[in-house]
């Protein structure tokens, strides 16, 4: 059973639309869609947006679904020239860039008293997503690397600059980290796949809207290739 969280409604409503629906599941005021998609058992969420949201959301499909596996997908802000609208970035790792314990002598983004500075992709489940992506989307570019996660979204060139200075992150969203934390704690496979929709900075409030649409179908393209190639 793959648990698949978007944080918003139009990152999942096509994947739920198409599932071979079961039940929903109502918890925390979320809707939990099980089911079969593309020959896969999965369970198919809104989490909302935000850390938290995303954290809690990852726990409730561990503990009532016993999912094996967590796919966070969605839209996200490059961190790199190379990367443009559009393309894709598949999680190597993930960091919670909005941590700040460096009073204590922590680096910016680790949570204190933790044994990891940074919470790790599956690499198999990663490895697939980019052959898959490569397959689905070839008209994309398909990249590898660090997502960064905080509450807030990205839109001025001054923090963009210091999260690439910082984190040397691929892309930057709201919820990746917070997930690929949940799937850390509970020792279970975890990947965050993002197709971008802005550059994160002053450019970005014009962007997003723009192209949110495109990034979305490839996103959920790229869903739909990586449950049927988990058959």
């Amino acid at each position: 059973m793959i648990g698949i969280i978007g944080a918003m409604e139009d990152e999942v409503e096509l994947l739920q639309q198409e599932m071979d629906l079961e039940e929903i599941v109502q918890k925390a005021g979320m809707s939990f869609y099980k089911g079969t998609l593309c020959g896969q058992k999965c369970v198919i969420v809104q989490s909302g947006i935000g850390k938290v949201n995303a954290a809690l959301c990852s726990q409730i499909l561990v503990d009532v679904f016993q999912v094996d596996a967590l796919v966070n997908t969605g839209i996200a802000g490059s961190l790199d020239a190379q990367i443009d609208i559009g393309d894709m970035v598949i999680s190597t790792d993930a960091v919670q860039h909005d941590v700040d314990a460096t009073i204590f002598g922590d680096p910016l983004g680790q949570v204190p008293n933790m044994d990891i500075f940074a919470f790790p992709a599956d690499e198999k489940l990663a490895g697939l997503a980019k052959k898959v992506n490569e397959e689905v989307n070839p008209e994309i570019h398909t990249f590898m690397g660090r997502v960064v996660s905080g509450d807030q979204f990205v839109s001025s060139k001054e923090v963009k600059d210091h999260l690439v200075a910082t984190f040397h992150a691929k892309c930057t969203e709201m919820e990746g980290a917070a997930i690929a934390h949940a799937a850390y704690l509970n020792k279970i496979p975890c990947v965050i796949i993002r197709a971008i929709s802005d550059k994160a900075d002053n450019s970005a409030e014009m962007d997003y809207p723009a192209f949110e649409k495109l990034a979305i179908a490839h996103s959920v393209k790229l869903v739909r290739g990586l449950l049927e190639a988990l058959k």
